[in-house]
């Protein structure tokens, strides 16, 4: 067994005894009174998930583990010369809730590239999509093929002790992660690069494998890490995330849980954010005629499009008060990386004016900008223009804090999800409109 596997083991034993507690000695306190507009709101703001991975906090942004993203890109091991930290290190840290040290972070890179080879199907299944497809329906699809390959539903067919499910669901996560790289790469091959794929080299990192993949030099191998620990999970309430852990209670294995995550994520008003954002960015850039606007004629631009009735995208979030801090780590990188670029000088004007202009609208109640305000202009500036293949980007990173999810949920035994649902006329009743 591996360190990182039997470290987890112990932590799941360590673990268990805390939820039987709760649900035994604790089971009716009262955490929160649901109201009308909660119910008929999404749930939104119900306490009634559980997640030790990550939670996301109004003034610090989300924490993995317990730790600030800077302290998350700080501590994290890094690789000779790269600025941000190891992919496969934050998947320890998910997992386990410690920081790995180097020669940790290095077994999990072994692991993953034992496990990076994919069928000759799964090419077979992408090759067989038309040429206009979107990527997105294609990393469903190429995901869920695979399920036949899932330990956890042979062992489960044969006789499994619930209280084993974590472990043949580790390893068909751990079977996953390793493989989404080369499917996300093949796929982008395939949609945009006529068929040319890139061979996978199995002596790199997880985000550098895939900027190899996509044929990217330095420091796009710094850009996959950062974009793909920035987007790998945020509690368990968003769509996204949400889905994954719902399939998963149902015992479904985590080929079936993923592809559902990734059709969750393909939605508008949930991944496709950043590319909003960028299309935005560009049509500013038009009607400016390529010149970078002054601060006069970038707030009369932000105030035409508040009037007009429409948002300022990236700029907002349910949860947070603060600027997001993935937006405030992507934005240290422009300014080290592509402090001249065009788009970024856009985006760096917006974060001056924007925030205030919102304030003095007083419709907002966070000003600031989330994630998706920048993310979009680094894939452009580093050669990603197509905006349909950004949310599989976002896919591959969430896969990360969802699969992690999974596994807890699995090693605790949470049970399936079954919320109850009542008519618009019950709740009529209870709220006093009707008797």
């Amino acid at each position: 067994m591996s360190e990182l596997k039997s470290l987890l083991y112990q932590k799941i034993e360590e673990h268990r005894p805390r939820v039987a507690n709760l649900l035994q000695k604790y089971g009716d306190v009262k955490i929160a009174d649901v109201t009308v507009s909660q119910v008929l709101g999404g749930m939104r703001g119900i306490k009634s998930l559980v997640t030790d991975i990550s939670y996301l906090d109004p003034n610090e942004g989300i924490r993995y583990r317990g730790y600030t993203l800077p302290e998350v890109f700080e501590k994290l091991p890094k690789a000779k010369g790269s600025e941000m930290p190891y992919v496969e290190g934050l998947f320890f840290l998910l997992l386990t809730g410690e920081m790995p040290t180097d020669a940790q972070v290095h077994e999990v890179i072994n692991d993953f590239s034992n496990r990076r080879i994919l069928p000759r199907y799964v090419y077979e299944v992408i090759d067989a999509y038309p040429c206009c497809s979107h990527p997105m329906s294609i990393f469903s699809s190429a995901i869920m093929t695979m399920q036949r390959e899932s330990f956890f539903n042979r062992k489960y067919k044969t006789g499994l002790n619930k209280m084993d499910y974590w472990d043949s669901t580790y390893e068909d996560a751990l079977n996953l992660i390793a493989k989404l790289p080369e499917i996300a790469s093949y796929i982008y091959a395939k949609l945009y690069r006529d068929g040319k794929r890139i061979q996978s080299n199995p002596a790199l990192d997880f985000g550098a494998n895939f900027a190899h993949m996509m044929g990217k030099g330095k420091p796009y191998d710094d850009v996959s890490r950062m974009y793909f620990i920035t987007h790998a999970d945020h509690e368990g309430g968003n769509v996204s995330a949400h889905t994954g852990h719902l399939v998963a209670s149902s015992l479904s294995d985590v080929y079936y849980s993923t592809s559902a995550m990734v059709n969750g994520l393909a939605g508008p008003l949930h991944g496709l954010a950043n590319q909003e954002v960028l299309r935005w960015l560009q049509d500013m850039r038009e009607k400016m005629g390529g010149e970078i606007p002054t601060e006069a004629q970038m707030k009369q631009f932000v105030w035409d499009t508040l009037n007009s009735g429409q948002v300022i995208p990236g700029y907002g979030h349910a949860v947070l008060r603060k600027t997001d801090p993935r937006y405030t780590i992507q934005r240290e990188f422009c300014l080290k990386n592509m402090p001249d670029y065009e788009l970024f000088k856009y985006t760096d004007l917006l974060y001056k004016v924007v925030p205030q202009i919102l304030l003095d609208q007083g419709k907002a109640k966070n000003p600031w900008p989330n994630v998706d305000a920048q993310s979009g202009i680094i894939q452009w500036y580093y050669g990603i223009t197509e905006f349909d293949f950004y949310t599989v980007l976002f896919g591959v990173g969430r896969s990360l804090g969802v699969l992690a999810n999974i596994i807890w949920d699995r090693a605790l035994g949470y049970p399936l999800e079954r919320p109850k649902s009542i008519t618009t006329d019950m709740l009529e009743q209870l709220a006093g409109v009707k008797k």
